[in-house]
Parts: structure tokens; sequence; C-alpha cells
């Protein structure tokens, strides 16, 4: 095999650092084409009630766990839409996005389309039910957002030039497990299994740090919290090995590896810049039925980071009733970006 001379490996690295910042502007220009191809399949009325100023405080915190019925959506829903509306709605999320993070969105609505059938044809539940709305116009150098949620989900993504924000985002799920074309389902399920691991992979000293000696049921950061506070508790990601470290940032990746790949990547790079300082904590049972989710609060919090999640009892079984949040206490709604 022909080896590289010192010089020729340089100027190859050169060559791809070089194109990195071109990779993550093409991802912009890529959501931003998605973004203004939305917009024209809308007519007017619904281009002014579907976009709000960048830096509206009103319409960023307009989202909630809850159905549409109990907290009122900015923006317009999938089910006021047209084919193409909706086609060309459901892209722009979607460009904004992994394949994954699409994905587990999708997976929540249709959950929310069994719950819908289960409840005997509810109208308060249903896939359409999730609204589309931006802040800002969107552009490749200003930052805008785009807001995307309804029961069980709220995403909040700002694009900044090449950054790409994904807090404060909620995402949920009732049922936690559910059959579809013959398949099991669990939109939520790697939260839960790589939490269970990492869990279980701890020492009996570790445990006893990591196990909180009281009970939590809800997120403590949800909606409606934003700008509070809490203490750091649980074990520290320092007093862990190299393997239950890896196991974490594993567990982390499920909430920042939504966005689309260039910027989870650089969100990956923030949080492992952190670790040391990264708190993991848990709350109640420490045993999981195989194949179900776990029905114990846990929560990571970090320098730039907390996740929460939290199943419910309302409906009987928590493991299937699942409120998830993640957060970045210093840059929620992309704060750090100016505003336009």
């Amino acid at each position: 095999m022909r080896r590289l001379s010192t010089r020729r490996f340089c100027a190859l690295v050169s060559i791809c650092l070089s194109l990195e910042p071109a990779i993550a502007q093409t991802t912009t220009a890529r959501i931003v084409k998605a973004g203004n191809a939305f917009l024209a399949t809308l007519d007017e009325k619904q281009r002014q009630t579907v976009t709000f100023a960048f830096d509206d405080e009103k319409q960023r915190q307009r989202w909630s766990n809850l159905p549409t019925s109990f907290v009122q959506r900015g923006g317009i829903s999938l089910k006021q839409m047209n084919a193409p509306q909706r086609d060309a709605a459901l892209a722009l999320v979607s460009s904004a996005l992994s394949p994954r993070g699409f994905e587990k969105v999708e997976q929540i609505m249709e959950g929310d389309e069994v719950l819908k059938s289960g409840e005997g044809n509810n109208p308060m539940f249903g896939k359409d039910l999730y609204f589309i709305s931006l802040l800002g116009k969107p552009s490749e150098k200003d930052p805008w957002m785009l807001q995307f949620g309804g029961h069980h989900l709220a995403l909040n993504i700002t694009i900044a030039g090449e950054q790409g924000i994904l807090t404060p985002t909620l995402t949920g799920a009732q049922p936690g497990l559910f059959t579809k074309d013959g398949k099991t389902v669990r939109p939520l399920g790697q939260e839960s299994d790589k939490a269970f691991a990492l869990l279980s992979a701890l020492d009996e000293k570790q445990r006893k740090q990591a196990i909180l000696g009281y009970r939590l049921v809800d997120l403590v950061l949800g909606p409606g919290q934003d700008g509070k506070t809490i203490q750091p508790e649980g074990l520290k990601a320092s007093a862990m090995n190299e393997s239950q470290r890896a196991m974490l940032v594993g567990l982390i990746s499920e909430w920042a590896n939504i966005i689309h790949e260039s910027a989870a990547a650089a969100r990956m790079a923030e949080i492992k810049a952190g670790l040391d300082e990264t708190w993991f904590a848990w709350s109640g049972p420490a045993t999981v039925t195989p194949g179900k989710n776990i029905a114990a609060y846990y929560r990571i919090q970090g320098p730039k980071l907390v996740i929460e999640y939290a199943p419910q009892r309302l409906g009987g079984d928590p493991s299937m009733h699942i409120h998830t949040m993640y957060r970045d206490p210093t840059n929620d709604y992309g704060r750090k970006a100016p505003a336009k």
C-alpha cells in the first residue's frame, strides 16, 4: 500500500477542514429552501397566521405536553392544511432533523393516533393536531426559529447561520408501546433502555449516589418553567469509569441527535467538553420488565444540559405514558443568537 507523505497528508486534512463550514452551510441552505417552499404553499392569511417575530417571547413559550384543546398553539395545524401544504410542512420539519429524529417525531404522532382510536375516536387526539410556526424569516445568515408540536411533542429549533439549536424540546409518548403494521413501536424506547443499562452498569457505591432518596413523578423543568434552575444531584460523570461515561454519552445522544447531523455533532462536542461536570440521577423503581419502558424518573444535568425522563401515572401504567425534556439553560430558544 502506498503511504502518503506528511505534506500530502496535511494538505488533505486542510481540504477536509475547509469543507466543514461548506457542508454545514449546505445543510442550512437546505432548511431555508424547505422553509420558503412551505411558505410558498400558503395563502396570505395563512402566512400571517404562521409567522411571528424571532424575539416574540409569548409565541416562544406557547408549547406544552398537553393536547392542543387544553393549550392552544400558535401557527396552523396539519388539519388546517391541504395535502401539498402538509407535505411541505413535514418536509421542512424533516430537513431540520436527522433521519432518526424525524422517525421519532412520526412515531410520537402515530402514537397519538393510536390513543385517539383507543379513546373511541376522541377528537382531542390525532396526528393531524400538530401545529407549525416560524419565528423570523428563513435565512442563511439571520437567526430564525421553527416550531412544531402538539400533544407530547414540542420542537423549538433555532437556525442561526451554521448553528442549529434544538432546545427547549419536549418529547413524550402515549402509548409508550404500540403495534403498527405487525411491528412493536416504542418511540422513546432507547431513552428507557440506555438509561436502565447505565444504571445496571454502576457498582453498589455508585448506585447509592445515583438513586435519590425521594420520588419525582413529573418534569421539573417542563412547560412554563423557562429560566428555572435546579441543583445538580446524583452521580457525577467524573466518578464513572470510561465504559460508563460512554454509556452516558450514548444516552444523551438520544436527544442531541434528533437535530440534523452537523448541528448534532457540534452539540455533542459541547456536551462532551462538560462531561466531567455532568450528573446522572435516578428516582423510582430500579427494575424493568423486558421489552417495556422503565417506570422511573431520571435526570442528566451538565453545565449546558438538562434532560429529564418522567413516566406519568395518568392512564394507569407509567411505562406507557412518558414525558421527557431537553434543555440548554445557557441557550434555550437560541437566545445567544442576536435578534433581528
